[in-house]
């Protein structure tokens, strides 16, 4: 991309920014312009009175006023800052070829979605995997084990890296190099919670963490019932694995249901109060899931050319070993440190300094400050 490309995109991308940023333009109302006037461009250059006719007084006057306030400016440069710092830093608009069909269907889409990590991951099929944040330690590892097999089968497992069965499931993924999705209700750049911060990084590095809401949102009560739509939205189907009746993963199911995806649920104890919330979805017809099996059977029309592909190995050199090709595949184009490095290879630090020292003897990789880099 030429530096003149470089600068018309980021001044396209620009005015959906600047849009997205003013208060009271939610979503809904976004969406609706963009419906009336086609792109954010002409939504700018729309009269107080065109806009009128679908916004408050107040918020027409801005838009077709003088909409870049100081305290706008400031967050258009800091986003502007964050692109540039990272090849893995992406800010997508709905009229992006890189958004996802999937969500365009909901009735209220992000017009926005800020991603660290691989962007084309957000097209691929899906499923999303979630449950109790205080899990039963055989609902924690049946949500590990089902993300394992499954992402194996070529899925990407989505969930919401909270405590419990999201992180479970995050983690099951990471252990099986499959590739995975957190979809996050802060800010892309914000670790919620702070204990998660290996897996924040370990996502980004072998998947994608995604967010509709603007970079440095602190966490909100009111943000994760809004990222369930998205969670939902991104997949095939929602497999919920122990919940409460009151669970939030209910949410996310009756948001799939309502969506046209399939609804999976894992039964338990009876006398377990985190089996009622699944056993309520399996009586309202949810399918009883005992086994990855059941999930592919209800998928497969989806799955069947997914499948034929992942039956053919993907070699990136035929002189490398499976682990070597798992550490390759987690440099994205910027410096990978050994840390991260063991987390997802799942060697000892003496272990990969070995095996990174004859990978940058072979010519595969470089190092550099803050880590190493591939080299082809």
């Amino acid at each position: 991309m030429t530096q003149q490309q470089h600068d018309s995109n980021w001044q396209q991308l620009r005015k959906w920014l600047l849009l997205s940023f003013q208060p009271g333009l939610g979503a809904v109302r976004f969406n609706a312009l963009i419906r009336e006037f086609g792109t954010a461009d002409a939504i700018l250059s729309a009269s107080y009175q065109e806009l009128r006719m679908g916004l408050p007084e107040k918020l027409a006057a801005k838009i077709s006023g003088n909409p870049e306030t100081p305290d706008i400016i400031d967050r258009l440069q800091y986003c502007q800052h964050w692109l540039e710092s990272s090849k893995a830093h992406h800010i997508i608009t709905l009229q992006s070829p890189q958004y996802p069909p999937a969500l365009k269907e909901l009735t209220d889409p992000p017009p926005l979605l800020y991603v660290i990590g691989n962007v084309d991951l957000l097209k691929e099929p899906q499923l999303a995997v979630v449950g109790s944040r205080r899990p039963t330690p055989l609902a924690r590892r049946l949500a590990q084990e089902l993300a394992m097999e499954l992402s194996r089968k070529g899925l990407v497992i989505t969930s919401g890296m909270a405590l419990g069965v999201d992180a479970a499931a995050h983690q099951g993924v990471i252990g099986s190099y499959g590739s995975t999705i957190a979809v996050l209700g802060t800010g892309v750049d914000v670790v919620y919670p702070r204990s998660h911060g290996d897996l924040y990084q370990a996502i980004a590095m072998q998947g994608a963490v995604v967010s509709e809401f603007p970079l440095g949102t602190a966490p909100n009560p009111g943000h994760f019932p809004r990222r369930n739509r998205i969670i939902s939205g991104l997949s095939l189907g929602v497999l919920v694995v122990e919940a409460a009746l009151n669970s939030g993963s209910l949410i996310s199911a009756r948001l799939a249901a309502e969506q046209g995806r399939e609804v999976f649920a894992v039964p338990g104890a009876v006398a377990n109060p985190l089996s009622r919330g699944c056993h309520k979805l399996i009586r309202e017809g949810a399918v009883l899931v005992e086994s990855a099996e059941d999930i592919l059977v209800e998928l497969q029309s989806y799955l069947r050319p997914l499948l034929e592909q992942s039956s053919e190995p993907e070699a990136i050199s035929t002189d490398l070993s499976g682990v070597q090709r798992v550490i390759l595949e987690s440099m994205n184009g910027e410096a990978v440190s050994v840390d991260l490095i063991c987390q997802v290879s799942g060697l000892s630090f003496d272990e990969a300094s070995v095996i990174l020292t004859e990978m940058e003897l072979e010519g595969f990789i470089e190092s550099v400050p803050g880590g190493y880099i591939r080299t082809g």
